[in-house]
């Protein structure tokens, strides 16, 4: 007589209840990576009949939902992104967000254990966690049609407008930002189609976005994003090792969080969606692109020598006298020293939405910035990037959006839960 599944089973009798088992045992066999994003994962032998196929620990990998951070800002970048705004629907007031919240990270938290939520679809029925996770933010507008607006944070406002903007209303800003990161596509489309479900009548989706990078495993070694114009791109971002990483990225002072004692401990995310003009871009020659950006394209490294990680000699001329790294250059004009120490966290996406009516494509990346206080990361960057950035002639920033993203929360409350039950 066959043998009778257990609840959560799938054909080849593999529990998404086992995985998470199997993962939360690895031990020091496993990958453990931070605190505040961490993650734990196993390679796991599934109940096949002797078949002997196997999850990796790219399906196993558990990121915790619950904790002072919320996931998603530290966690190391997983492979896919979507991100998706959400605007309040007429009538929805303060208790049906914090309902709307509740069930949020509720359901945020078991599907990055691997565990079915209610009423599931099943789309990722046979598959692991895959460093799922989701963060949530909440846009200025929010508090505006709330009744919140003496708790809306300090550092929560307009952006202000820059040079050569070609921004797109409708896919920009929003009431609440959902950020949802994994390693495997379709766990992240479960995901988000899940939360989109249980926003029903509460909120409506504004716009999407969907963005990838290198999948764990592509390469030979570890390496940081390299975009679609071949670039590594991310190579001078702070570590969370770094003595003031905190004091730059989460939160903390009063000017911040502008008496919005709530906000402490959290971070605001400023994400935009930058156009890559590549037909362009692909007409320069390598040197031509290296001197733009001040980088090697095939390593990574400054135009002055050595490695990714060797600092740029930003002194030193060739034999013409001139500066190796152009005055112009992108990691010049963008660098914290010639930014009075202004500081991001980004975890940039690339994304493919095809090709426009001129046959160009419509490619580019997704800026997601984490940061104290944009007033002091993002804005000033900017500005000066729009005035004298070599790359300007062949980015274009289409759309544009501000969040405040709370800290994480301990199990049995959730993300928000300080400002929507003050």
């Amino acid at each position: 007589m066959a043998k009778k599944k257990q609840d959560g089973e799938n054909g080849s009798g593999l529990s998404r209840r086992r995985l998470l088992g199997a993962a939360g045992a690895a031990g020091a066999g496993g990958l453990v990576v931070g605190a505040a994003g961490g993650a734990v994962g196993a390679s796991m032998a599934s109940d096949d009949g002797g078949s002997g196929a196997r999850l990796t620990s790219l399906g196993t990998t558990a990121v915790p939902f619950h904790g002072t951070r919320q996931p998603g800002i530290t966690t190391p970048a997983q492979a896919r992104t979507v991100l998706v705004a959400y605007d309040l629907e007429p009538g929805t007031d303060r208790a049906g967000t914090a309902a709307l919240m509740r069930r949020w990270s509720d359901t945020a938290a078991r599907l990055g254990r691997g565990e079915r939520p209610d009423a599931d679809g099943q789309v990722a029925l046979d598959a692991g966690p895959s460093s799922l996770t989701a963060t949530f933010g909440f846009g200025g507008s929010l508090f505006d049609k709330l009744g919140l607006a003496d708790r809306r944070p300090g550092a929560l406002k307009a952006l202000p407008s820059f040079p050569d903007e070609e921004l797109d209303a409708t896919r920009s800003d929003g009431d609440m930002l959902v950020q949802v990161c994994g390693d495997d596509a379709l766990v992240c489309f479960h995901a988000v189609r899940t939360l989109q479900r249980l926003a029903r009548g509460v909120a409506r989706v504004r716009w999407q976005m969907t963005g990838f990078t290198r999948s764990p495993g592509a390469t030979l070694r570890p390496m940081t994003h390299r975009n679609l114009m071949g670039q590594v791109d991310g190579t001078g971002n702070p570590q969370t090792g770094d003595a003031d990483f905190d004091a730059k990225i989460f939160i903390g002072d009063e000017g911040a969080a502008g008496g919005a004692a709530w906000a402490r401990g959290g971070s605001y995310v400023v994400v935009r969606r930058i156009r890559m003009l590549l037909d362009a871009w692909d007409d320069l020659d390598v040197p031509a692109q290296e001197h733009v950006i001040g980088r090697r394209k095939d390593t990574g490294a400054p135009v002055t020598g050595g490695d990714e990680r060797t600092e740029p000699d930003y002194g030193r001329r060739g034999p013409d006298g001139r500066l190796v790294i152009a005055e112009n250059a992108h990691i010049r004009v963008s660098a914290p020293e010639f930014n009075r120490d202004a500081t991001m966290l980004r975890r940039g996406y690339s994304y493919h939405d095809g090709f426009r009516p001129d046959g160009t494509p419509d490619a580019g990346l997704l800026f997601i910035a984490w940061q104290a206080d944009p007033r002091q990361g993002f804005v000033p960057v900017q500005q000066k990037l729009a005035r004298g950035d070599a790359l300007s002639a062949f980015v274009r920033h289409e759309t544009s959006g501000l969040f405040v993203a709370p800290p994480g929360c301990p199990e049995g409350r959730y993300v928000g839960q300080e400002l929507l039950e003050a």
